[in-house]
């Protein structure tokens, strides 16, 4: 059979035809299979409705396959009642004008369409169309249609990732293969450009990578995060804010409910709980209520060398490990010297010869406006935070200032993440 191209819009509720060209019923619905992680979907047969009862008509007895209808390859059909089986959508009822994820745009959108090409024998789901362009030529007289073949907008089932939850095949989940490849940032968009039973199913697929789970929900916003976090227990609110940041999970504490506030923080582990508490102790809107308490610090008589083994040792992010507070005898600031600064330095200097053009640091109590001036000033992208000894505490990085500064129409919309 030479190559096809047909739209299940057009095959939906088109005639089933036997090799006789005797009609047989209506087209209900397309068959495929999505739980094939390599390739495209195949189609494995149609749903009919035959004498006023839904039938399977496996893929092997379609001979042809066109928008005007399908031809069976005989006039005599044993065919078994239509029954959904583990892996199996329905591309009609469960794909067609539903939301998914385009992975390679980064972005929401919807199936106005769904392709299906034939190659070498076999029918295959090859991508979706979600231009209103293709949804109003679904509103034209079936006589009409023809095939629109321009897709301008063509998304590849390749680069697509459906939404499922809603299927009722069981074993059906969204992967997190494809979407692990995003930037914690962009699947924070896209669950808040999503449904909440959408968002729900984009969580449980990165669930599977605590790490990136921890990063998704730093990124959310406070209404988002809440949202999600208020139908879980209070065990495993903890176990997603043990992974996140210390700053993220103080600011995300105070928007919690005010009961569940101090169970939430009672399971952390031990470490996690002091310093989020002492986070908890200052003013947000201040140094000290920005600051992050993980940061990496060496003695000013510590050579270069060892302090960069102190940065590759370390599990902190790129701006946490941005600056390395050197500290005297007696554990206050001695200075701060740039992570490029160390690189380019000689590994048998000491960090204490780096420190003739000091990064400033500022005390706890420093307000915002004195922080962003002094990080502007510097051209800074983190800064270290001193307590009443002068002994640093935390640093400051510029995404949290940003954060605080930035108009909220500024900030990341969930309407961009949808199309």
């Amino acid at each position: 059979m030479a190559e096809a191209v047909v739209h299940v819009s057009s095959i939906a509720g088109s005639p089933l035809l036997d090799s006789a060209g005797e009609r047989l019923g209506r087209i209900d619905d397309v068959v495929a299979r999505l739980d094939h992680i390599d390739g495209l979907p195949p189609v494995i047969g149609l749903m009919a409705r035959i004498g006023g009862r839904q039938m399977f008509v496996p893929a092997a007895r379609i001979e042809r396959l066109e928008p005007a209808g399908a031809r069976t390859a005989t006039t005599k059909l044993n065919l078994a009642q239509f029954e959904r089986r583990p892996g199996e959508v329905l591309l009609r009822a469960d794909v067609l004008d539903r939301s998914l994820i385009d992975v390679a745009a980064a972005r929401l959108v919807t199936a106005r369409e769904v392709e299906l090409v034939q190659e070498d024998g076999t029918w295959w789901v090859a991508g979706i169309d979600p231009s209103l362009r293709a949804r109003l030529w679904r509103l034209l007289p079936r006589r009409f249609r023809g095939h629109d073949s321009e897709h301008t907008q063509f998304v590849a089932w390749r680069e697509m990732e459906p939404f499922v939850g809603h299927v009722p095949s069981s074993r059906l989940k969204l992967a997190s293969r494809r979407i692990a490849r995003l930037h914690p940032a962009q699947i924070a968009d896209l669950v808040e450009a999503a449904s909440h039973e959408e968002g729900e199913e984009i969580l449980e697929a990165v669930a599977a990578d605590k790490e990136l789970e921890a990063d998704v929900f730093e990124e959310l916003d406070d209404e988002h995060q809440v949202e999600f976090l208020r139908e879980r227990s209070d065990q495993e609110v903890a176990s997603v804010l043990a992974r996140m940041a210390s700053d993220d999970v103080a600011d995300l504490l105070l928007e919690i409910e005010q009961d569940r506030r101090l169970p939430i923080l009672n399971l952390l582990p031990a470490a996690k709980q002091r310093k989020v508490k002492g986070l908890l102790g200052h003013n947000p809107s201040t140094a000290g209520g920005l600051m992050n308490p993980d940061f990496v610090s060496a003695s000013a008589k510590a050579t270069v060398g060892e302090a960069l083994a102190g940065v590759r040792a370390s599990e902190l992010g790129p701006q946490q490990v941005s600056i390395v507070c050197a500290v005297d005898d007696a554990g206050a600031l001695a200075g701060a010297v740039s992570l490029a600064e160390l690189v380019r330095a000689s590994e048998q200097r000491t960090i204490g010869d780096l420190l003739d053009a000091p990064i400033p640091a500022v005390a706890a109590e420093a307000d915002l406006p004195e922080v962003a001036r002094l990080m502007t000033d510097y051209n800074l992208t983190a800064m270290p935070v001193l307590d009443g000894d002068g002994v640093p505490v935390g640093i400051v990085a510029v995404d949290d200032v940003l954060e605080l500064l930035l108009p909220e129409e500024w900030r990341r919309r969930a309407g961009i993440a949808r199309s």
